[in-house]
């Protein structure tokens, strides 16, 4: 069904793929781009459980926006092992204006899709969503 606001729909792909990451633990991250021909939300790219944050910062585009879901394992202070699913909005000061219009009509409706998001972050440049920014809002 597509969103009203934005005309944009979900591929089923997505949501079985944000599944596998949060009760299988199958992925790290994943990046999605909206097609804009096609209308809907599709996954661009998957990455393995061992793939780092840099790896995953690497997948995003400099000039393009993106939504990015990323499972964050940390220890806290009490040294237990914890995890955090991060959902990322991706909208670089130099992407063209009407993909950040479509993005940000899009992102609420989306992330409703995906349940089990636990922290969300919105990024217009890679010091925003900097290793040091996951980690403070982790906990």
């Amino acid at each position: 069904m597509a969103n009203a606001a934005s005309g944009m729909a979900v591929h089923d792909d997505c949501k079985l793929r944000f599944l596998e990451l949060k009760a299988k633990r199958t992925h790290r991250f994943i990046v999605f781009k909206i097609e804009e021909k096609q209308k809907q939300v599709v996954v661009e790219k998957v990455g393995e459980p061992a793939q780092s944050y840099e790896d995953f910062t690497a997948c995003l585009p400099d000039n393009e926006c993106r939504y990015a879901v990323y499972d964050f394992d940390f220890v806290t202070a009490e040294n237990c092992q914890k995890s955090r699913i991060f959902f990322i909005a991706w909208s670089p000061d130099t992407s063209r204006v009407r993909s950040k219009m479509i993005y940000a009509s899009t992102k609420e409706r989306f992330k409703r899709e995906l349940d089990g998001i636990q922290v969300e972050l919105q990024a217009t440049d890679p010091t925003e969503m900097g290793l040091d920014v996951i980690k403070s809002r982790a906990n």
